[in-house]
């Protein structure tokens, strides 16, 4: 039986580019097949049906035709443009971080609505607080989990037993915590604290809006971005670009005004 010409599917607008003269190359995660690129035909003409609806960032919902080598966008339907989330550089930023990292992560013609929501609620807790760097560490933490790769936060990844409360090491590539007695010539070990061990396993047990609920210092805060991202990084293959800019918006220091 020949699959429909069109269907319907609700996305986020992950980001896209310009190809020929008018139209753009939408790069969407969906709710019900994963990652898909669509073209949105004389997208970037004024008088496009399109205009405004495949910003990034933009939840949509869309009627698709299939084609030969790629779909093609025929209407969307903006569901939540994060239009306050917007407004904000730093709301921007990190909402340009998760799309990078889901970009990375989905996959195409692979259904993963666990992914999709975690993306969409993220996104609301961002929009509502743009400081929350919380909001961030558990995205990390859950994409990794959806993904295949929860890391392992009880028992050593090399000789299994429980961990003991103390410090421990942390390796990406084995995919968890090690103890003090155990180190893999392999293991590209990270110290990890009791406090930042207590705090991943909260990420692990807690709904989003609990975890951002969780107020931490700065050295802990830095030791989960840098343990997380580190990881999420190991697992793409390559750096996340949007992470220097985030970086130097959370470094940037307001200048001294004299009255």
């Amino acid at each position: 039986m020949a699959r429909p010409k069109t269907y319907q599917c609700e996305a986020i607008v992950l980001g896209y580019t310009a190809l020929g003269e008018a139209d753009i190359l939408v790069t969407l995660f969906t709710r019900d097949q994963g990652k898909v690129r669509a073209v949105g035909k004389s997208a970037r003409r004024a008088t496009s049906k399109l205009v405004g609806h495949l910003e990034p960032l933009t939840a949509v919902k869309m009627s698709m035709v299939h084609g030969r080598s790629i779909d093609i966008i025929s209407q969307a339907e903006v569901i939540n443009s994060f239009s306050t989330l917007k407004e904000d550089l730093t709301g921007i930023a990190k909402g340009l971080y998760l799309a990078e990292m889901m970009t990375g992560f989905g996959a195409e013609a692979s259904p993963n609505p666990d992914l999709f929501q975690l993306m969409i609620d993220t996104l609301r807790i961002i929009e509502a607080d743009p400081g929350s760097e919380m909001a961030l560490r558990y995205f990390e933490y859950h994409l990794l989990g959806v993904s295949g790769l929860m890391p392992e936060l009880y028992h050593c990844v090399e000789c299994r037993d429980e961990l003991e409360p103390g410090a421990h090491r942390f390796s990406p590539n084995l995919g968890g915590t090690l103890c003090l007695e155990c180190g893999p010539e392999d293991a590209h070990l990270r110290p990890l604290s009791l406090r930042a061990l207590k705090v991943l396993r909260l990420l692990d047990r807690s709904q989003l809006a609990d975890a951002c609920k969780l107020t931490i210092d700065d050295n802990l805060s830095y030791e989960l971005k840098s343990l997380l991202s580190t990881t999420v990084t190991y697992w793409l293959g390559n750096e996340i670009r949007s992470n220097s800019f985030l970086e130097h918006l959370r470094n940037e220091t307001l200048p001294e005004v004299y009255i």
